[in-house]
């Protein structure tokens, strides 16, 4: 009975972490929202005593990064800076945390059960952090978007930085946890998961040549554009999820030209939720 018990408690303790998730921009109208760059790091979300990631595993931060978090939820983007993803993805995931964390903020753009607007809800968080500054909580900044041109010239700055893209949401709407068409991904390009499930030889010995991918909806594709010489002497494992970018797909609803960008998933991570 005591087992039951705990796997019971386990269960609920986790069962409300669905999450507010992207959609993508395709030209909507956006009059009234707002915009901000989108950060490429783990998805931190903090319940008001754990730090989970988009599936609900706890997070082992240091205790002196979370020792001063608030007593109510805020979800936000654990980053360090643009391009960084791997070395972050690898200092989060690591069950012994090191020092590595100190280079680490999380960036936070909602707080999930406040009440009001959105900026109403990043009051409530900012009035937290004025008697609560040693913190590594970084409020992501929400610019007020004018017109289509202003947001595609906000998009067009922060990917000449090199970032991925930006977001744009409505700010009047509650959290939502489940992907919304409130709050939309902005790219210059499309970009998607696969899972890795083979090579091609390359021209030189030691050396792959492209990845053999495959969809979720089971398409199978190569893809050799993005890799570097370390990428093609150390691959991606066969298992292992990646992300690539795309400019659309073609008849057969294969990815074209298709450019690897980074390993999202070593093999056995999250592979339920892939």
């Amino acid at each position: 009975m005591k087992i039951i018990f705990l796997l019971v408690s386990f269960t609920l303790l986790f069962s409300n972490t669905n999450l507010m998730l992207l959609k993508t921009y395709k030209d909507q109208n956006i009059s009234g929202w707002v915009m901000s760059e989108k950060l490429d790091g783990i998805r931190g979300y903090w319940d008001g005593k754990h730090l989970l990631t988009k599936q609900g595993h706890i997070i082992n931060a240091p205790k002196w990064f979370i020792k001063n978090y608030p007593p109510f939820a805020i979800d936000g983007e654990l980053w360090t800076k643009r391009g960084d993803f791997e070395n972050i993805s690898s200092t989060v995931r690591k069950k012994i945390p090191s020092n590595k964390w100190k280079k680490i903020k999380h960036y936070i753009f909602d707080v999930p059960n406040a009440k009001g607007d959105l900026f109403n809800r990043l009051n409530k968080l900012k009035s937290y952090l004025k008697t609560h500054k040693n913190t590594p909580i970084v409020i992501i900044p929400q610019i007020k978007i004018k017109n289509k041109q202003h947001m595609l010239k906000f998009l067009k700055h922060i990917e000449k930085k090199g970032g991925e893209g930006i977001v744009v949401r409505n700010p009047k709407i509650p959290y939502q946890r489940k992907r919304s068409n409130q709050i939309l991904k902005v790219k210059s390009f499309f970009d998607e998961e696969c899972k890795v499930i083979g090579y091609t030889k390359g021209k030189y010995k030691n050396l792959i040549g492209a990845l053999k991918c495959e969809l979720k909806n089971g398409i199978i594709f190569k893809i050799g554009s993005g890799l570097s010489m370390k990428n093609r002497k150390h691959p991606p494992q066969i298992g292992d999820i990646i992300t690539f970018k795309y400019k659309e797909l073609t008849k057969n609803k294969k990815p074209k030209f298709p450019v690897f960008l980074r390993v999202r998933y070593k093999k056995g991570q999250y592979a339920n939720n892939w």
